[in-house]
């Protein structure tokens, strides 16, 4: 009976804390925006009997590489100049291709809030501009290495705030490049905007729903690039990233699964997520995460403390983070342990 009541107590406490109080802001339900590119249709209907075009949504990325390498150029630049929308986001497609095509689906949607994402030398991986939009960038040569990064990003975080100007070493971008720096340059890192974020901290931050459709654009991503001949890699999971990444972790074939500023990964256990790469967790002392209940109830709330030693979760060395998005900062423990990581090391 006082399990049931501590239990009851703290889902009336996450409830609480979701409905405004304790400092958090009330956020907006979000359209979650997921399934195929814009230009699905126009793609679709472009196939023939005898050669139809892989489906972007359901081909697996392998089928998609085999696609590829019986077109010559010209038929894949062909492709490339009348579906862009389609070719950037086609997971198994060239990545030079995708880069390409991407900018010419920036260019076209004529709206000065992306222009910066088209700019000379940036490689857009993915770029969707329905609802708030979603980006996906490379750091570093992906073809040629040896080691890749994930950022996987929490709230608020959008194709136009994805490099927003804000503190140094935040958001999505900030990180990819201080996580880049920190390695020497070595490998590559891919923030990975790439699904449709809570905005603030209300219902939708509190409950798995966009959770779960990043999650499956997430193991796809990730399918994508094990295609392509990319190493495995190392996810870098903040916030509420760190929930996409528990969903999705045994449908990927990542190394390590890095959370850090996380509400819980909707496992009571590391053995929970299914997954055979290493486990680590972090959180800053002042990290306001820390006061977010660790239950699930009703569907709300996402679980055990990842930082707790019961959790099983390998631990970082957080102690001089400051504030929630402070993990990435130069000179600090959590990036200093991030880089051995993504280097493959830390072991």
């Amino acid at each position: 009976m006082r399990r049931f009541a501590r239990t009851m107590g703290a889902a009336a406490l996450a409830v609480a804390v979701v409905a405004g109080t304790a400092g958090w802001a009330a956020g907006d339900a979000q359209a979650v925006v997921t399934g195929p590119p814009p230009g699905t249709a126009d793609w679709r209907a472009a196939g023939t009997a005898e050669r139809p075009l892989p489906d972007p949504w359901t081909a697996a990325p392998a089928e998609v590489v085999r696609f590829f390498a019986g077109l010559d150029e010209a038929r894949a630049r062909e492709l490339l100049r009348a579906h862009p929308s389609v070719v950037g986001n086609l997971e198994g497609a060239p990545l030079p291709l995708r880069y390409e095509a991407n900018r010419l689906a920036i260019a076209a949607t004529g709206e000065p809030r992306y222009a910066s994402l088209a700019a000379p030398g940036r490689q857009i991986l993915a770029f969707d501009p329905r609802g708030r939009g979603q980006v996906v960038e490379v750091f570093g040569d992906l073809e040629q290495a040896s080691r890749v990064s994930v950022i996987v990003p929490g709230s608020d975080n959008d194709a136009v705030s994805h490099d927003a100007p804000r503190a140094p070493a935040t958001g999505p971008a900030g990180s990819a490049r201080a996580l880049r720096e920190a390695t020497g340059g070595q490998g590559a890192v891919i923030a990975w905007t790439g699904y449709t974020t809570p905005v603030g901290v209300g219902v939708d931050a509190a409950a798995g729903r966009l959770a779960e459709a990043g999650a499956v654009r997430l193991a796809r991503f990730t399918a994508g690039l094990d295609a392509v001949g990319a190493p495995d890699p190392v996810l870098f999971c903040h916030s509420y990233g760190s929930v996409v990444c528990g969903l999705a972790a045994r449908h990927t074939d990542a190394t390590d699964i890095v959370v850090f500023g996380s509400p819980g990964l909707r496992a009571g256990h590391v053995t929970g997520l299914r997954t055979t790469a290493r486990v680590w967790a972090a959180r800053g002392p002042d990290d306001w995460i820390a006061d977010v209940p660790n239950v699930e109830f009703g569907g709300i709330g996402h679980g055990a403390d990842p930082v707790a030693p019961g959790f099983g979760a390998r631990r970082i060395p957080a102690g001089d983070v400051r504030g929630h998005t402070g993990y990435f900062a130069p000179g600090t423990g959590s990036l200093a342990a991030f880089a051995a990581i993504a280097r493959g090391g830390s072991r």
